[in-house]
């Protein structure tokens, strides 16, 4: 088996509440300088600037898991990552159908723009991204799980926008391949304060918003090489694969 670090939650100048330094090229160099190996792109609701990372991020070698961080019903974020451009296309037609257009205050919130390979702005998304979509948290999951991805609820343990968090519980029949933590998360105390299923994977990543974050918060991936197969057998715990808190 062989380690690989990996950052999974990364945000995008395309997400309101993310640095405009974010642009794919510079979260790139930031990954590499970092020494990652796998980074995961999830701005809010939003799937359009993970191409382009992938794109960018191959010729360094680094491996993208293309995705979102989605708000559901209940306002909880979760992490959804798939393998194909379909599927990728097909997870952003289902967020579109569902989130709650509220016009985004540029003033208040911040700019979403979308940019090409160049940093030319391609167009401004005009409404709030991080709404919440009219889909709950069951309904999400089964949609990502019919898309072949991966589903991992997000920072479970912050007090806002965490499924404890929202919920009270971690829903007894809601499959997902891992629970995330918030950046300075503890797993020991994790899984002191909180009921967990056995074996469940734990991961930690930056949650990044401004450059300086990338990196600087990682999970160590233990697989045999770097794909998105091998990455979902890790965090399912399968064929000696795993994932480790640093």
């Amino acid at each position: 088996m062989k380690k690989y670090r990996a950052d999974l939650h990364i945000h995008t100048l395309l997400s309101p509440c993310a640095d405009l330094e974010m642009t794919p090229n510079n979260i790139v160099k930031k990954a590499r300088a970092s020494g990652l190996h796998i980074i995961g792109i999830t701005d809010h609701n939003a799937t359009k600037h993970a191409l382009l990372v992938k794109k960018i991020a191959e010729e360094t070698g680094i491996f993208t898991l293309t995705g979102a961080e989605v708000t559901t019903k209940e306002e909880v974020h979760c992490l959804a990552f798939f393998a194909e451009q379909e599927q990728l296309h097909q997870f952003q037609d289902f967020i579109d159908e569902n989130i709650t257009r509220i016009p985004n205050t540029e003033n208040y919130f911040g700019y979403q723009p979308v940019i090409d390979e160049q940093e030319n702005i391609l167009e401004l998304v005009p409404y709030y991204l991080p709404a919440a979509l009219k889909t709950d948290i069951h309904s999400l999951q089964q949609t990502v799980e019919k898309l072949n991805g991966i589903f991992i609820p997000a920072h479970i343990d912050r007090p806002v926008n965490g499924i404890i968090s929202q919920l009270g519980f971690i829903p007894p029949g809601l499959k997902y391949d891992a629970l995330g933590l918030s950046r300075h998360g503890s797993e020991k105390h994790v899984k002191k304060q909180y009921v967990l299923q056995n074996k469940t994977t734990l991961i930690r990543n930056s949650d990044a918003h401004f450059l300086e974050q990338i990196g600087d918060i990682y999970t160590v991936f233990n697989m045999e090489e770097i794909s998105f197969s091998e990455i979902k057998k890790a965090l399912n715990q399968q064929d000696k694969r795993f994932c480790e808190i640093v």
